[in-house]
């Protein structure tokens, strides 16, 4: 004990060159280059093999031709979908729907305050009869002042201003009258009905608020017309064209559906360099205004892809393998996949055209 100490006093500079190498030892034998096997890489198969079982599918690896399909994100809306507000302003005393509350055609939406547009269309009814009073005042003079004026008892300067008097207070009736049916009509606007039948959207203001025009209370939607509303490149816009069949992913609903091209903006937005499609959807249960969908297009033209039936891939942990037929046996080869199609899934390495495989890997995940 007492020699170590005098060495380690004599040395002390080999403490940290031993500490480090130590420290090396371990890295070294934690990624495989000490002790253990090698890190198994794409391509790599293992050495020990087993017989292929008598029977056993096989397929000889090669390439297909396959669409590049792009998928774009959009929102189902529907095609008629309107805003209810007010023609004037008035306090909002009642809302009687609520959010996803089925109405029909001419269901009352909301009611308000009408007591400013009564007092406003009483008073011009009562500007109306005192008109139209004036005006048969006035008649009866132009009447009169005509019968003496054929009698020549009645000077030509009179005669004129009664007949001038008499079409004044005529076209003063007739403004009263104007203006007390438009007091009428816009009392009837106190209350807001559907337009048609549908399904109330949002509710977006509250008994109390004080209603004003071009300020949404509610909206309303027809639920049974969607369509789903993408941004596409227009590098594929230009493939696109209207009555088009095309692929709808619908995620929340886990089903794709088939839309035809409804519509498409002709100009393209400048700062995203694409172009609005809209695509009609068809009946579908389940599918609602204001959900996210897919639109699925093939724009690039076709590739060669090397594919394999994903029933022959197992994934452990985060690989994934495939048992590569060599003479009568069968070895494990680790792969890398990409994209999949129906049931094949692209190999991007590992393989190449023309190597045969177990179309049953036969692995453990």
């Amino acid at each position: 004990m007492t020699a170590q100490k005098t060495f380690l006093t004599s040395y002390p500079w080999l403490i940290p060159i031993a500490a480090i190498s130590g420290l090396v030892l371990v890295i070294l034998f934690a990624l495989g280059f000490l002790g253990g096997g090698q890190k198994i890489s794409q391509g790599t198969t293992e050495a020990i093999g087993q017989l292929v079982p008598t029977g056993a599918a096989t397929l000889t690896v090669a390439r297909q031709a396959t669409t590049n399909v792009s998928a774009w994100q959009g929102t189902v809306r529907s095609r008629l979908a309107v805003k209810i507000a007010p023609k004037l302003n008035a306090r909002i005393v009642d809302i009687p729907v609520h959010p996803g509350e089925r109405v029909h055609k001419g269901a009352v939406l909301a009611r308000l305050d009408d007591r400013e547009l009564r007092a406003a269309s009483q008073a011009s009814q009562a500007a109306q009869a005192a008109a139209e009073a004036q005006a048969a005042q006035a008649a009866a003079e132009e009447r009169r002042i005509i019968d003496l004026y054929a009698k020549q008892a009645a000077t030509k300067q009179n005669y004129d201003a009664v007949l001038a008097g008499a079409r004044a207070a005529r076209a003063l009736a007739n403004q009263a009258a104007s203006s007390a049916q438009q007091s009428q009509v816009l009392l009837g606007e106190d209350v807001l009905t559907a337009p048609f039948d549908g399904i109330i959207g949002e509710r977006l203001q509250e008994p109390g608020d004080m209603g004003m025009p071009n300020q949404t209370i509610v909206t309303l939607l027809k639920p049974d017309d969607l369509r789903l509303e993408a941004a596409v490149p227009s590098t594929c816009a230009g493939q696109i064209g209207l009555g088009m069949a095309v692929t709808v992913r619908i995620d929340a609903l886990h089903q794709t559906v088939q839309g035809k091209v409804d519509e498409i903006a002709p100009e393209t937005d400048p700062q995203t360099r694409s172009q609005a499609i809209k695509i009609s959807l068809p009946a579908t249960h389940g599918l609602q205004h204001g959900q996210f969908a897919w639109l699925e297009l093939a724009c690039q033209a076709q590739q060669q892809v090397l594919l394999i039936p994903q029933t022959a891939v197992v994934s452990y942990g985060q690989l994934q393998a495939v048992k590569v037929v060599e003479g009568k046996q069968a070895h494990v080869r680790h792969i890398r996949t990409g994209k999949a199609y129906g049931g094949q899934v692209e190999v991007l390495s590992g393989l190449h055209e023309g190597e045969t495989i177990l179309l049953d890997s036969g692995l453990q995940s």
